[in-house]
Order: structure tokens, then sequence, then C-alpha cells
């Protein structure tokens, strides 16, 4: 399969990503640090290079409504968005997903008020984890496109039938400059196939249906079962059409990505651009001899816990890296649910938990070689104590009530 090599922003890759889909309806509207991807769209569309309705709205709970009714149209449809904009779209989430509407929307992750801040973190996205939406994290630019082309296809399956959110972090790879291989457009409109409605549609005047009646008791958790069994069903799919994206791309994905990991002692799990400076880390420390791995979750919506719990059973020590903080006083999402899933393991390595990165601050080499060194006291002494640990914070400067 030919593929041209050029460099692009992350959000220059997702917007480019979103025209060769050409999907039939986009709503937009702008929010730092995503606004790019729909200028950029935009100009797809008014130079007719795209069939796609574009809809410009005055909010994202707007933009996100007007997906909502255009994919229980019959149609292919999506938006992106960004931090306190993904908050404002929160009551339509769980709309879009209990309707189990095909939609996909990039997110690019940011931190979410207050204070104001700009830079990425991941307190948006795993705000609404729960919202029963899949959600698939980007380590890079690369990642970025191809997540988001794999993405139509999982929204769209028949077994699924759910919405995807396709995340990558705020600045480090929405505005950052890299390179990456493109499809032809005309084969990722071959991968990604024409739309084809799997449920009646709203404008189908031979076959009426209601959308979004009351539902109380009566049917209410038959309709949140449904939507459990869907995601519970993503896994494979997820997995297949990965296959089928590396034999047209070369590139492979799955539910996880290991580093190092079949004879390492220490390990860190963690999501998005980290990974790859985790990565750097594990090669210096490898050519110490000292063992140390890294997972990185590609998939964290439906959570993969089978898939960890294998992965890391044999580790003799594990942190996990949370961009966002739960407030619980028993560290983050990340987290908690990998420490769960290692509950039932065989052997129970001890874990701990790191809050890092919020707001955009740097998590540098000599933060994750720290976060190593730690894990290497670990397995000495047995000591897994503080259980939630703040990376990079200056303690000193803590304001506090």
């Amino acid at each position: 399969m030919l593929q041209e090599r050029i460099a692009l922003t992350g959000n220059e890759a997702m917007a480019l990503a979103m025209k060769q889909i050409n999907p039939d309806v986009v709503a937009a509207y702008p929010i730092t640090p995503q606004t790019e991807i729909v200028q950029l769209f935009s100009s797809y569309v008014a130079n007719g290079m795209v069939k796609t309705e574009f809809v410009t709205v005055e909010s994202e709970h707007s933009a996100l409504s007007a997906v909502v009714g255009a994919a229980a149209s019959g149609v292919r449809a999506m938006t992106a968005t960004s931090s306190q904009g993904l908050a404002y779209m929160f009551e339509v989430l769980y709309i879009a997903a209990s309707n189990q509407l095909p939609i996909v929307m990039p997110v690019v992750n940011r931190a979410l008020s207050g204070p104001i801040n700009i830079h990425g973190d991941h307190s948006d996205t795993m705000g609404a984890r729960d919202a029963g939406w899949i959600q698939v994290y980007s380590e890079n630019t690369q990642e970025a496109y191809d997540n988001l082309i794999q993405a139509v296809r999982i929204a769209e399956h028949p077994d699924i039938q759910l919405p995807v959110m396709v995340c990558m972090d705020g600045f480090i790879i929405s505005h950052a400059l890299e390179n990456l291989e493109i499809l032809a457009d005309e084969d990722v409109q071959r991968f990604g196939g024409e739309f084809i409605p799997h449920r009646p549609a709203l404008l189908n005047l031979d076959s009426p249906v209601t959308v979004g009646p009351l539902a109380l008791y009566d049917y209410y958790m038959e309709i949140k079962r449904a939507q459990a069994e869907a995601m519970v069903r993503a896994q494979p799919v997820i997995r297949e059409i990965a296959q089928e994206y590396q034999a047209l791309t070369g590139r492979h994905y799955d539910l996880l990505e290991p580093y190092q990991l079949d004879d390492a002692e220490i390990a860190i799990v963690v999501l998005s651009s980290t990974a790859g400076t985790t990565r750097v880390v594990v090669d210096e420390l490898r050519q110490l001899g000292i063992k140390a791995g890294v997972l990185k979750p590609r998939v964290f919506r439906p959570f993969p816990y089978q898939e960890i719990k294998a992965a890391l059973a044999p580790v003799k020590a594990i942190a996990i890296l949370d961009r966002t903080d739960s407030y619980a006083g028993f560290g983050g999402p990340l987290f908690k649910e990998v420490r769960a899933a290692l509950y039932d393991a065989p052997t129970r390595p001890p874990a701990v938990n790191y809050i890092y990165g919020l707001g955009g601050r740097d998590a540098n080499l000599a933060d994750i070689r720290s976060v190593y060194r730690d894990l290497e006291h670990m397995v000495t002494t047995g000591e897994a104590d503080p259980l939630v640990r703040y990376l990079g914070v200056r303690e000193e400067a803590i304001v506090r009530a």
C-alpha cells in the first residue's frame, strides 16, 4: 500500500483524517487546543473537497446535540472538542451513548478549570469515562490519525453501535509537528466503507420510530444493560479492525502496547504521549542491566482488565501514572482500575500511583527515572508507602485553605 510521508501537527492529522473519512455531517464549535481541527475541516468544506453538511453552532452542547440528531437520522456524523467543551457536552454524551449512536469525536485533552488552564491533562476525558463512550488514547500524531480512521469502523460495527472518543494530548501532540505516513483518500474511504444504518432511522417515513422516549423503571435497566453488552462486545471488534488496518498500512495496534515487559521486574503503566518518554528511560535502564518495562493502554473503554492482569502479574513492582486526579484520596482513575484488575492475579505485585503532568506540567526523563528508582526501592524493601504520590510538585508552594 502506497503511503505518503509528510509532517503534520496532531490537529492537522485529525482534520485530514476527517476529510478522508468524508462524513455526512460535522457540527463545529471551536475551543483551544481543538480549534484547528474544525477550522481546517471548514476549509475542506469551503473548497468543495468533501460532501459534508457543515453545521456551525453556538456551543459545544449544541454541537453534540446536532450530531446526535444527524446520527439518529441515519448518517455518518462527527464533531470535535476539548476540556470545558467536553464538560459542556456532558448531558448529551449520555444521550448519544444510550441511543447507541455511532458518533466519532476527536478530543484534544486539556485541563478542566479552575484555575483556568489551556494545557493538556486527562481530566476532561477521564471525567467522561463512565458516559458509555469507547475511549481510545493516542501517543503521537501517527496514532491519532490511525485511531480516528479505525474509530469510524468500530463505532459503526453492527455488534457495537456506540460513540467513540479519540483522544490526544493538548499542545504536546495537537500542536507539535511530526512525521507520519498517510493513506490516499480513496484507501481511507474504502477502509471506512459506506455508512450503513443498522436500525430504523429518524427520517425513514416508511418505518417511523421514536427516538429519545421516556423510559422509567419499566425499560430503563434493559436499555442500560444493552449499552453494557455492546461495550463488552467492543474488545474483539477493536482487535479485528486493528488487524485489518495493519494489513492495509503495516502498522500494528492492539488494546495495549507492552514494551520490554516479557522479563520486566519493574514497570510503569501510562497513557498517551508520556509513554514515549517512558520508553526512552526503559532503554537507558536496560543498558544498565535493570529489567524495566512499560505498558501503554491504547483503549481505556472498554477497560482491558484481563489483558492488563496477564501483562503485569509477573512484575515485582508497578507504578501507574495518572495525568488527572480523582480527588478521592485514593489516586487517579487509571490507578484504581489497573489495581482492581490485579486483585485476582496469581501473584499480586505491589502497585503505587503517581499523579503527574496536571495542567500541562512537563513530565521529563528525570521524572520518569525517579519513578523507576522508587520501584527498585519497593522491590528491595517491599515498602509501597505512600500509595499515592505526586510527581514534579513543589510541595513548599502548595496553597492551603
